[in-house]
């Protein structure tokens, strides 16, 4: 998949190097919105990561992702925890190089993820949960249209600790011509992302 310079593409395993590489050069920056295991160390196994995650997907759980930008490796993106059957729904998380940072390369990612799922892998509902901390990803759903959902308490275990996260979501119905396409002409609905006021006092 591609839009301009943004291309996304599933993980293979001679990434693990260079994705490794941009995990500890991006240490200062990921670190806050890393989830951790509680009572565990975390670990940079990288080759066993995209095997965890290609096993995945070959069972169907999940689609991981590289990010691109004019070819470069940029990030990552995972389709994950899919439910099949009446929920047909999954949840995307992310993360992209400092570097790599205002190109518009994660909300263009999304955008073609959450159409590949809807078009392609029979998906009718996606999902991204975040911190309330995490200001660039609440651009990204803002930026999207993405429907505030709720406030989920202690929900991830992320940088050591339980944390609340915002819910967001899409339906298929409610992009019939397509996330990407939507964005890309201006009319996603950027204030169906608002947080409440109750929601937002209380984060």
């Amino acid at each position: 998949m591609r839009y301009g310079p943004v291309g996304l593409r599933l993980v293979k395993p001679r990434d693990a190097r260079v994705l490794q590489r941009e995990l500890l050069d991006n240490r200062a920056w990921l670190q806050p919105w890393e989830a951790t295991i509680p009572g565990g160390t975390a670990g940079f196994d990288m080759r066993a990561g995209i095997r965890r995650l290609l096993q995945q997907h070959r069972d169907g759980a999940g689609y991981p992702f590289v990010m691109e930008y004019d070819g470069e490796v940029a990030g990552q993106l995972n389709v994950w925890g899919i439910a099949r059957g009446s929920l047909a729904s999954a949840t995307i998380g992310y993360w992209v190089s400092e570097r790599f940072a205002g190109r518009g390369i994660t909300p263009t990612a999304v955008a073609m993820a959450t159409d590949a799922a809807f078009d392609q892998f029979g998906l009718h509902r996606m999902e991204i949960c975040i911190r309330p901390e995490n200001h660039a990803s609440l651009r990204v759903v803002q930026k999207l249209g993405f429907r505030y959902e709720g406030l989920r308490r202690r929900y991830i275990h992320i940088d050591g600790d339980w944390r609340d996260h915002y819910a967001f979501a899409l339906t298929q119905d409610e992009v019939p011509r397509g996330v990407l396409a939507r964005w890309v002409s201006g009319s996603a609905p950027q204030e169906a992302a608002a947080i409440p006021p109750h929601d937002a006092m209380q984060s």
